[in-house]
C-alpha cells in the first residue's frame, strides 16, 4: 500500500512539472487521457496542402508537442490509434476526414489525392479548430473521463494485465498491494535499474506485452507481391462467426485473433488482386457468411436470405498451440476465375498439423481433390 501510494504521489509531481513546461513550450500540444499507450498523427495547411506527419507516441496521462508555434489558425487533424502491445484489437480515435498515412513507418507528407497509388493507407482524421496561434490543446480520452494522473495509473494497470500480470479486481476493485507486488515482480524480471523512471517502467511493459502478444492468437501474413484481402471465421459458443475484412499490403501482416487459440481448427480466406481479377485460395474449405464492407457475422446459414454473399474459407489446424502465423504465397492461390472447391464438414476438420516449430504455415496444404473449375467470381 506504501508502495503504491509513493508512486502515486512521485507520479502527481512529475505531472504537474511536466504539464507548466508543456505550457510554456506553447504550439499544439495533444494529450492521452486514454488507459492506452497511444501512436498519434497530425494533419496541418501548409499553404495549399495538408501537412500529415505521424507517428507521435503517447504514453497513458501524457502530454507531447504536435506541432511548434506559431499555429496557422484554421482547421487542423487529429488521429490516434493504440499500440499493438494491447490486446483487444486495435482501437482508433478519429472522424470524417480521410488524409493518408504510413502505418508502418514515421513519415511526413503531403497529402495525396490517392492513398493507394504512393504506398499510403487512409485513415478517419478528426477535424480541430485551432483559433489561436500560441498555444491550443487537445485531449484523446476513454468513455470513462480520466485525468492526466489517473489515466497514467489506469495504463499501468493495463500495461500489467497484457503482459501477463494478475491483478484481477476484488469486490472493492484493485487492489494497490497487488499492482505494487506485480510491478516489483516484473522490475526484477525485466532488471530494471532501482532508479528506473516511471516512463523506463511503462516502456519496458509495453515491450512485454508487444512480445507477449506475438505469441498467441493467429496472425495473417502477405508473401506475394500483390495486396491480398483476408477474413478469417471461428466457432463462437454454439454458433459461427465469420469476420473481416484486412487488406494486406506486399510484406504486410495483421493479427487477426489477439487470444490464446483453444480450438483445433480456424478458417482462413483470402484473394490475391490481380489485373485479370481475384485469385482465390486453392486449399478449398467450407462456406462462411460475409459482406462487401467490413464485416462481423454471427452464424454461417442463409447467407443470402440475409442479404450476404458466401465464400469458402480454408480450413487452418491450430491444436495444441496458442498463437499461429499464415503465410500467404503466391503458389497457394488459384487462377483468377477458377472457384476453389467446397468440402465437407467432417473433411474439413480433420485438417493436418503442417506448422514450423516456430508456429509458422509456411503457406497453404494443396488441394487433395481435383479442383472445381468455374467462370464467375467469388
Amino acid at each position: 500500500m506504501a508502495a503504491a501510494a509513493l508512486l502515486a504521489v512521485a507520479h502527481d509531481a512529475n505531472a504537474q512539472q511536466r504539464q507548466r513546461q508543456q505550457r510554456a513550450s506553447g504550439g499544439w500540444q495533444i494529450c492521452n487521457e486514454t488507459s492506452y499507450v497511444l501512436e498519434a498523427s497530425t494533419g496541418r495547411p501548409d499553404g495549399r496542402a495538408i501537412l500529415v506527419q505521424g507517428w507521435t507516441r503517447l504514453r497513458p496521462g501524457e502530454c507531447r508537442l504536435a506541432v511548434a508555434a506559431p499555429l496557422a489558425r484554421g482547421t487542423h487533424y487529429l488521429y490516434a490509434r493504440t499500440s499493438n502491445a494491447h490486446r483487444g484489437g486495435r482501437r482508433q480515435w478519429g472522424g470524417d476526414a480521410v488524409l493518408c498515412v504510413d502505418p508502418g513507418s514515421p513519415f511526413t507528407i503531403e497529402n495525396p489525392p490517392q492513398c493507394a497509388a504512393m504506398g499510403l493507407e487512409a485513415r478517419n482524421f478528426r477535424r480541430v479548430q485551432i483559433n489561436k496561434r500560441e498555444t491550443w490543446r487537445t485531449s484523446f480520452a476513454e468513455a470513462q473521463p480520466f485525468t492526466l494522473s489517473r489515466a497514467r495509473q489506469a495504463g499501468l494497470q493495463r500495461l500489467l494485465d497484457d503482459a501477463g500480470y494478475d491483478i484481477r479486481e476484488g469486490r472493492r476493485g484493485v487492489d494497490p498491494r497487488r499492482i505494487a507486488q506485480a510491478i516489483a515482480q516484473f522490475r526484477a524480471s525485466a532488471r530494471l535499474q532501482p532508479n528506473a523512471s516511471e516512463n523506463q517502467l511503462i516502456d519496458a511493459l509495453e515491450t512485454a506485452a508487444r512480445r507477449r502478444s506475438e505469441q498467441v492468437g493467429l496472425t495473417l501474413c502477405n508473401r506475394t507481391r500483390a495486396r491480398v484481402w483476408t477474413a478469417v471465421a471461428r466457432r463462437r459458443g454454439e454458433g459461427w462467426e465469420s469476420r473481416g475484412w484486412w487488406p494486406l499490403a506486399a510484406g504486410g501482416c495483421v493479427r487477426t485473433l489477439d487470444e490464446v487459440l483453444i480450438q483445433d481448427v480456424y478458417y482462413v480466406y483470402a484473394a490475391l488482386e490481380s489485373e485479370e481479377g481475384p485469385r482465390l485460395l486453392a486449399a478449398g474449405g467450407e462456406p462462411f457468411c460475409t459482406s462487401p464492407a467490413r464485416f462481423a457475422i454471427l452464424g454461417r446459414e442463409r447467407c443470402s436470405d440475409r442479404f450476404y454473399d458466401t465464400a469458402i474459407f480454408t480450413p487452418i489446424s491450430a491444436r495444441n498451440r496458442d498463437g499461429l502465423v499464415v503465410d500467404f504465397e503466391d503458389r497457394d492461390f488459384l487462377e483468377p476465375g477458377v472457384t476453389p472447391r467446397e468440402v465437407t464438414s467432417a473433411a474439413s476438420r480433420t485438417v493436418p498439423d503442417v506448422v514450423d516449430d516456430e508456429g509458422v504455415r509456411r503457406g497453404l496444404p494443396p488441394p487433395t481433390a481435383q479442383e472445381q473449375h468455374g467462370s464467375g467470381d467469388e
